[in-house]
């Protein structure tokens, strides 16, 4: 409670100081009036003094009142394409929860895998990541917990106590770490996925559209390699000292055959889910150094009028048209289970975009720009070495969504001061803000796991520390080897659309 208080008297004064006693551009006010209400917004974000999603409103009511931005202007910036991706994506996910759909994929995937200790811990990883792909890794977590503890159950019947304490610490974790990661594949994988492509728009108005396809084809390289160290690291640290005769093989099977037989809901969802999957990754087209394959959107006369944020409202607007097979009458999708969305992260995401739009208008992103002029002569990879590891370690202690939004702004300057293509260090610190695995706070997955009860803070530490250190180096690595193949991310040359008007 102290820190709410503190936090919020901070964030006053900070706005208040800046906005009485600094002039960071003579004659242009509103840069520096832009930086106060950025300071105030970080520190009410970091410190969570009021809702997060409440801090995510102050720039509608002031900019207008400060002459930074006409409100209608920054109206706009709280619903966009961006935000129905966002919705599309999630009223699929509440329809897989809603009819269990997600819970018949995880346990089919761990019966493929086996139980051997590094097949179920590979199995687990899989459902997680898979599911985390597609709907929040709160909701893969949560759903993992149940089925785990029916595992570590079976195992403390016939393995000592601390034997299995140990392997199941190890199982916990890799559940959380994978949620994590699963989610960095896709744009509707994680809400910060979703705040680059429009703060880049933003932005950079010429910029090129950053499709489903395009995220997934450069993130999912991340995702696997990070799987692979996660089941490395956890395997060696937390594998069984005792020989592994404990799990009968049948144990998935016999949890998969009390689902019973496939409902004709489940199946529905399934073909929505796959379908919506096929729209979004092949819409725009697929593009990998000389090979080219053209989206489906291209025999449409108008490709460009339709977005991510289109296909997933179609999706959602069929499942509230399908009908369910029951007594009432009801739809595959209701308004009910609809109400489940998390409406409070739509408004973050405004704030955040109303904030970027904030730093480019107003002239903000320039004056960063222009102090980071010593940065010129330092190696971009340098420069990414840096922003990674900043963004990684900063949303142990932040809300990654916040820390992004207010960051990326930020990050894009630096790039292009240095004669760089914006997306260089912006796509890198937007994946970053996932890499969280040191502490409870850090992400929801950690907090779940951490509420079981079955770990301790310092052995997340321990852990995490070293997949935290893993996870900045896969990225830098990823970024060199197909930033240039599948974003057109050239070392050292600077777009034509960072500058529309030749400047």
């Amino acid at each position: 409670m102290t820190r709410k208080y503190v936090g919020l008297i901070l964030g006053l004064i900070a706005f208040f100081v800046v906005f009485f006693f600094t002039d960071l551009e003579p004659g242009k006010p509103e840069v520096s009036r832009t930086l106060a209400v950025a300071l105030l917004m970080a520190i009410w974000w970091v410190s969570e003094a009021i809702p997060l999603s409440v801090t995510a409103l102050v720039p509608l009511v002031l900019f207008p009142f400060l002459g930074v931005l006409d409100g209608k202007e920054v109206s706009t910036s709280y619903i966009n394409y961006i935000i129905f991706i966002f919705i599309g994506g999630f009223v699929m996910a509440l329809a897989m929860e809603k009819w269990n759909l997600h819970k018949r994929i995880a346990l089919k995937i761990l019966m493929i895998v086996g139980v051997s200790p590094g097949r179920i811990l590979l199995g687990f990883m899989l459902a997680t990541a898979f599911l985390s792909m597609w709907i929040s890794n709160t909701a893969s977590t949560m759903m993992m917990i149940p089925i785990v503890m029916s595992i570590i159950s079976s195992l403390e019947e016939n393995m000592s106590l601390k034997g299995v304490g140990h392997y199941s610490t190890g199982l916990f974790l890799a559940i959380a770490y994978s949620a994590s990661i699963g989610g960095i594949a896709t744009l509707v994988g994680s809400p910060t996925n979703l705040v680059f492509p429009r703060i880049l728009t933003l932005m950079y108005p010429g910029a090129p559209e950053i499709s489903f396809a395009n995220w997934f084809f450069f993130a999912l390289p991340v995702t696997i390699l990070m799987l692979l160290a996660i089941l490395a690291v956890i395997y060696l640290i937390y594998r069984p000292r005792e020989s592994w005769d404990a799990l009968d093989k049948n144990h998935f099977r016999i949890k998969y055959k009390e689902l019973g037989p496939a409902s004709y809901e489940e199946k529905t969802v399934l073909i929505v889910f796959l379908s919506l999957a096929f729209l979004w990754i092949f819409r725009a087209g697929i593009t990998f150094d000389k090979f080219s394959i053209p989206g489906w959107s291209s025999i449409f006369g108008t490709p460009a009028f339709i977005n991510d944020g289109t296909v997933a409202m179609i999706a959602a607007i069929i499942l509230f048209i399908l009908p369910a097979r029951d007594p009432m009458g009801s739809r595959i999708m209701d308004w009910v289970t609809a109400k489940r969305l998390p409406w409070n992260i739509v408004l973050l995401f405004g704030g955040g975009f109303a904030l970027a739009l904030g730093f480019q208008s107003s002239g903000l992103a320039i004056w960063f720009g222009e102090q980071l002029e010593w940065t010129r002569n330092i190696h971009p990879y340098l420069i990414l070495l840096a922003v990674v590891t900043l963004m990684s370690f900063l949303t142990e202690l932040t809300s990654n969504v916040a820390s992004t939004q207010m960051l990326l702004p930020v990050f894009a300057s630096l790039a292009v001061i240095s004669g760089n293509n914006p997306m260089l260090l912006m796509i890198p610190a937007t994946i970053a803000s996932s890499l969280a695995f040191m502490l409870p706070t850090a992400t929801p997955p950690n907090a779940i796991i951490f509420g079981t009860e079955r770990l301790k803070i310092k052995t997340m530490v321990r852990t995490g520390f070293v997949l935290n250190m893993t996870g900045i180096l896969v990225v830098i690595l990823v970024t060199w080897i197909l930033g240039e193949r599948v974003l057109g991310i050239e070392l050292g040359i600077l777009p034509d659309w960072v500058f529309p008007a030749g400047k």
